[in-house]
């Protein structure tokens, strides 16, 4: 495994396939608040990319280009939090998009275990630490545990991506879950004009 670390934006040449594993670190859980601080990036090859952005600095046109390209996929967990802090602090909407939760929740329905960690261990049989998911993402030097911790949220996605399609094929699911899928930035989108927390298909 090998992970590179760049400040404010991807090199121009980097190739990186048509289905990218992406996810986020942030100061916090609120996006209008809480600052981005870190992408991380995997084509699924076992290697990461981590972009880190100085305080403001989002700019990023080679990282912005890749984010925004709709013949990449962008594949997440939990990706309605990722796409809202790509949009707000980027200005670009992932599309299409992919999330390991929301299928998860689809096909694992035996369970009330969704996290990357337990999907990890059920699927993968892989234990990934999350020590580091509360630590300071601000800082200008982030550890070598951080790093880890960053990389770890996006090595797996592709993998778990295969395992959950085929639960999903088996299920007769497929269909709901891209339709869950296509919907997802506009959710994003949704909790950032001021609706997080309002279920609009209630009563």
């Amino acid at each position: 495994m090998t992970i590179t670390l760049h400040k404010n934006d991807l090199p121009a040449d980097l190739d990186l396939g048509t289905i990218i594993a992406v996810d986020t670190e942030t100061m916090g859980l609120i996006s209008h608040r809480d600052r981005l601080c870190l992408i991380q990036l995997s084509a699924g090859d076992g290697n990461a990319h981590l972009v880190q952005f100085e305080k403001g600095c989002y700019d990023a046109p080679h990282l912005k280009a890749l984010l925004g390209n709709p013949k990449v996929a962008k594949l997440f967990h939990y990706g309605r939090f990722d796409i809202a802090a790509i949009d707000l602090y980027l200005g670009v909407l992932c599309e299409p998009v992919y999330c390991t939760k929301i299928a998860s929740k689809l096909v694992r329905t035996f369970t009330d275990r969704h996290g990357l960690k337990s999907l990890c261990q059920d699927l993968l049989g892989v234990d990934i630490s999350k020590q580091q998911q509360s630590s300071d993402w601000g800082a200008a030097e982030l550890s070598t545990d951080q790093l880890a911790y960053a990389a770890s949220d996006v090595l797996y996605l592709h993998a778990l991506k295969e395992k959950l399609d085929h639960m999903l094929a088996r299920e007769g699911r497929t269909e709901f879950a891209q339709k869950c899928f296509e919907f997802l930035p506009s959710r994003a989108q949704l909790d950032l004009a001021g609706w997080p927390e309002t279920d609009i298909f209630a009563h």
